[in-house]
């Protein structure tokens, strides 16, 4: 568990059940309905594993949503209060030598910016 700012980041231990559509609606902009039914059918078995939520960052290629942002605020909130995150789930996009975060990129900016060293509770494909 990684502290942040003197608060330890807790973590549930699966995936919240209301992530799992919300990756899916994010990912079929992005691939075939097929892809993504076979997508979320793996994602659901896959094995949990951590990386530090700066390398997710650089390995996303995205930029840091700041702190009044209303989803990341309500994030660090939960942080704050010791209220368990559910883990992230990613996807490596291997065409384009980065990874989707299908879900869970307020989770992730709200963390970094506690500690871009904590590390990040995640499934990955």
């Amino acid at each position: 568990m990684a502290i942040a700012t003197g608060k330890e980041i807790k973590w549930l231990p699966d995936v919240e059940e209301h992530d799992y559509p919300a990756a899916e609606s994010y990912l079929r902009i992005i691939n075939s309905e097929d892809r993504v039914s076979e997508i979320m059918l793996k994602f659901r078995s896959a094995a949990f594993v951590q990386f530090k939520a700066k390398d997710i960052f650089r390995a996303a290629q995205l930029s840091l949503l700041g702190v009044s942002n209303s989803h990341v605020e309500k994030d660090r909130k939960k942080i704050l209060e010791g209220v368990r995150l559910s883990p992230l789930l990613l996807l490596r996009d291997q065409l384009n030598s980065k990874v989707v975060i299908a879900d869970g990129y307020h989770r992730l900016c709200a963390i970094y910016s506690f500690n871009e060293d904590a590390l990040i509770h995640c499934k990955i494909l």
